[in-house]
């Protein structure tokens, strides 16, 4: 008689416990997987609307291509009012690449044209093809010519800090502070 209610024992305090147990639960994975995405930064809300100009600008450029399509000069330009704009739209044109939509090259010389729209402030660029030929397939594109250019010349500048300039030799001793408070006030 003991065996049996021992066994009923054990039987319940295991249901018991097994009840009490959870489930196993699947391997877990990395942590980085249930990781949210960051949450977008609208870069544009945080520009400061004070630094758009206040009037549509326009600036044109003929360039010329070399055999991948890179711009490899600019020829002419046409700027206009604003030089902060003309110069990123000319940093803008020197890294262009112009390609056909199926990704051919037509060699030749292109005008690209940069409009700003102060009512939406965003630039519209369009190119346009001027002539065919006439130019220099085998020329390095305009970015990577300058990128050599930088290349080498980084060793021949001196870094910043490692000279102090001397002060120009017109320049005189100023006046001590002394004689400046001393001195009358200027009548105008």
């Amino acid at each position: 008689m003991r065996l049996p209610v021992l066994a009923a024992f054990v039987l319940a305090a295991s249901s018991v416990a097994s009840a009490a147990t959870p489930a196993p639960h699947a391997p877990a994975a990395h942590p980085a997987a249930h990781a949210t995405a960051p949450a977008r930064v609208n870069v544009e809300s945080l520009q400061p609307k004070s630094l758009f100009p206040k009037v549509a600008l326009h600036t044109e450029m003929i360039v010329e291509i070399n055999k991948l399509g890179q711009v490899s000069r600019v020829r002419s330009i046409k700027p206009s009012k604003d030089v902060p704009f003309n110069t990123h739209a000319y940093g803008n044109a020197l890294q262009t690449f112009i390609r056909t939509d199926d990704g051919n090259v037509v060699l030749g010389s292109y005008r690209l044209t940069y409009d700003y729209n102060p009512k939406t402030q965003r630039i519209h660029r369009d190119v346009m093809l001027v002539s065919r030929g006439g130019v220099d397939p085998n020329r390095v594109g305009a970015a990577a010519e300058m990128m050599d250019i930088a290349k080498n010349n980084r060793n021949k500048t001196p870094p910043p800090g490692l000279f102090s300039p001397a002060p120009a030799p017109s320049v005189r001793r100023m006046p001590d502070l002394k004689h400046v408070m001393e001195s009358p006030t200027p009548s105008h």
